[in-house]
């Protein structure tokens, strides 16, 4: 697929949701559907099967996610309509009920967004731990950019949002973490990066879960080892990771990255500020 970097536009962007998804349902020989890809977010809705959502909607490379989201961000599919079609199907179960729960967090950052409107793009609350007395880093680095780190689970998951649009979710967790508190970035640098390249790119959803990463709209920051990695990609990064060999910067305890990244002791990290 052609990267395409001139989406500024709600138009250009379902044009091309249109043209990148719709080829996922539609033989060689048919005819492309009408932009907005109905006929499409529907095949893709009867497809899925949340049954097993809860075990494995958190594996980045074997993936139990719905592929839903790019449709339901441009309208196309309804987050009750979705809801109620898979209750009707599946009847209620861990799985359904944790999709249906994910449904609920989109809704949430809608809410949000309505009532802070164009404040979702600025830190909401005081970051919880400083990580650093300088200022942040303002625009991601260019290693970061030419997806070009040495860091495997970074570069090709950046690799699959410039090609295909897309990032798994616990992917653009480890990306944002990574940004933020290795790189000591703005998060709205990188909210911006994903925002030009995502097909589901929302920007309550975007730029909320930025600041959920940082600690701006959560009691504390996000942040992983790659032991997360190894377990939620079945090793697959890290035998391939020319930084595996011991220039790892996720290959520590969560202990030890605590006091590395914030300065304080990891319970210290979970309690959160004091009220």
């Amino acid at each position: 697929m052609k990267l395409r970097t001139d989406l500024t536009s709600r138009a250009a962007r379902v044009a091309y949701l249109a043209e990148a998804l719709g080829g996922l349902f539609r033989g060689p020989a048919e005819p492309a559907p009408a932009p907005g890809g109905r006929r499409a977010a529907l095949a893709r809705l009867a497809a899925f099967d949340p049954r097993d959502y809860a075990r494995t909607r958190n594996d980045v490379v074997r993936r139990g996610v719905s592929a839903l989201s790019p449709y339901i961000r441009h309208g196309v599919l309804g987050l009750a309509e979705v809801r109620d079609y898979l209750l009707a199907r599946f009847g209620r179960g861990p799985g359904v009920e944790k999709f249906v729960n994910e449904l609920g967090w989109r809704a949430f950052w809608q809410l949000v967004y309505a009532s802070l409107g164009s404040r979702v793009h600025e830190p909401i609350e005081p970051r919880k731990l400083p990580t650093t007395a300088e200022p942040p880093v303002r625009e991601v680095p260019d290693d970061v950019v030419a997806a070009a780190t040495g860091l495997a689970c970074i570069d090709e998951s950046l690799g699959e949002l410039y090609r295909d649009g897309y990032m798994h979710n616990h992917a653009r967790m480890w990306v944002a973490a990574y940004l933020q508190h290795w790189r000591r970035v703005d998060w709205r640098a990188g909210a911006r990066l994903f925002y030009r390249h995502l097909l589901d790119g929302d920007p309550a959803s975007n730029s909320l879960s930025w600041q959920w990463v940082g600690g701006t709209f959560s009691h504390k920051p996000y942040f992983f080892n790659r032991q997360n990695v190894e377990r939620f990609s079945g090793g697959a990064f890290c035998r391939r990771c020319p930084a595996a060999g011991g220039a790892c910067p996720f290959d520590a305890s969560y202990e030890q990255l605590a006091q590395r990244l914030f300065g304080v002791p990891l319970e210290v990290l979970e309690q959160g500020p004091r009220r």
